[in-house]
């Protein structure tokens, strides 16, 4: 069995801010993008590009964790829904869903596709977590991050439902012999 690479071993890379910020400004998610090239270009499975997202996971669940201990309820709503958006593209790609193809034909995912997916996948893993934890992420994303009017306690008490989406997807992918 492949040992999953744990958050602290992320590699970070340089790229141009101008670059970056005009990628965010298009609707780009240049993490999403990276993995969907690489992937495809190291000719890798499904599963694989499941891993990255659950590596991608795990680091904003950290994050997360950090920001709510310095009291910053803004950037932890960020990075609570950047855990269970990146739990909802790897559960779609490890089950093939339909969201998966037109994000593909799209360039990127939209959040109506995650939120798609969110509600699909349930029927699926017979599990409502996923649907659960997204309703509470998108929620929390919109009031806590946008709109900054969560405080840190209740981003607090959020970030187990991302932590237990987190847990699926790793189940998934161990009883898959990924992880």
């Amino acid at each position: 069995m492949r040992e999953l690479p744990v958050a602290s071993t992320s590699v970070s890379i340089t790229l141009p801010r101008s670059l970056y910020e005009r990628a965010k400004e298009a609707g780009i998610d240049v993490e999403d993008l990276l993995i969907v090239e690489l992937v495809e270009r190291l000719h890798l499975d499904s599963t694989d590009a499941a891993l990255a997202h659950l590596e991608l996971a795990k680091k904003y669940v950290v994050e997360a964790k950090e920001h709510i201990r310095r009291g910053d309820a803004v950037q932890a709503s960020e990075k609570m829904y950047k855990v269970v958006e990146e739990c909802i593209k790897a559960l779609a790609k490890l089950h093939q869903a339909p969201e998966l193809k037109e994000a593909g034909r799209r360039g990127g995912w939209a959040t109506w596709l995650l939120g798609a997916a969110a509600t699909r996948l349930p029927r699926e893993l017979n599990d409502p977590k996923v649907e659960i934890a997204w309703g509470i992420a998108y929620d929390t994303h919109v009031w806590g991050f946008h709109e900054a009017k969560y405080d840190v306690e209740v981003v607090k008490a959020r970030i187990k439902y991302a932590e237990e989406l987190l847990d699926i997807v790793e189940e998934k992918l161990k009883a898959g012999g990924k992880v």
